[in-house]
């Protein structure tokens, strides 16, 4: 149901960092939550530990963010893996963060699978479930990060544990609700003036539209900023203005 936009609205801001891009520190002001890669896709101990500090200085939640381990499509090319191995995937790259975030005296808030992991699971009830078990194993407080009405938040509340919808600034959705592959050319948004009015809507009308022009409902509570892209950190200052604009508040899930 569209909220009214004189009711006070939340949203979080999360961002995919730790992964070799410049904009890293740049972006923190601008966000509440990070996705911190875990050297599988991206990223090493050196990098985790450098952002988990940003992270501490500038108040923003700190995020595991396992991927496949294949630097050379950084995480982005499916595939297929036993149920066994994808566990055991997963969970060394959480339990590594979160062993720095305990050297660190910080603490772990959420887990947001990468790139072909995140889309498969998002679709795939095995692979979702698989995921949510290896979070309530690890640390059953972790907060899962997932597409809005897919399986992963769908297989994660079934296990008991919190969920974070996610919606996407910089990417297009298909008319079943799932992300705009990137091999189509239209998946990404270009432009800052339509992130910004895809973000609206998403957050006060709680749908989006789709490439098709169909209208799909979505659930909006957190919203994702990628840190690679190419106008990551116009948007992220577009949308923390915006905002503040039209009171919605920035806060962590």
């Amino acid at each position: 149901m569209p909220v009214p936009y004189n009711c006070m609205l939340t949203i979080d801001i999360n961002c995919d960092l730790g992964e070799g891009f410049p904009n890293d520190t740049l972006l923190m002001p601008f966000i509440s939550s990070a996705n911190i890669a875990c050297g599988f896709h991206a990223g090493d101990t050196d990098t985790i530990k450098r952002t988990i500090e940003n992270c501490i200085k500038n108040k923003v939640a700190i995020g595991a963010h396992p991927g496949f381990n294949d630097r050379a499509n950084f995480g982005r090319t499916e595939m297929v893996l036993s149920d066994c191995e994808l566990y055991d995937l997963v969970a060394e790259q959480i339990e590594l963060v979160q062993n720095i975030c305990t050297e660190m005296g910080a603490i772990l808030h959420h887990v947001k699978p990468h790139g072909a992991m995140y889309n498969m699971a998002a679709r795939d009830t095995t692979m979702s479930y698989i995921i949510a078990g290896v979070i309530k194993e690890i640390n059953p407080s972790l907060i899962l990060y997932g597409l809005s009405n897919s399986f992963l938040i769908s297989e994660a509340e079934a296990l008991g544990l919190t969920t974070a919808s996610e919606v996407f600034a910089d990417r297009t959705y298909t008319p079943e609700g799932m992300l705009t592959p990137r091999t189509d050319p239209k998946a990404l948004l270009h432009s800052t003036e339509a992130s910004l009015q895809q973000v609206l809507q998403m957050i006060t009308q709680q749908n989006v539209w789709a490439t098709d022009g169909t209208l799909v409902p979505i659930k909006a509570e957190t919203i994702c900023i990628h840190g690679d892209g190419d106008h990551a950190l116009s948007f992220a200052k577009a949308i923390c203005k915006a905002m503040k604009e039209n009171d919605i508040l920035i806060r962590t899930t």
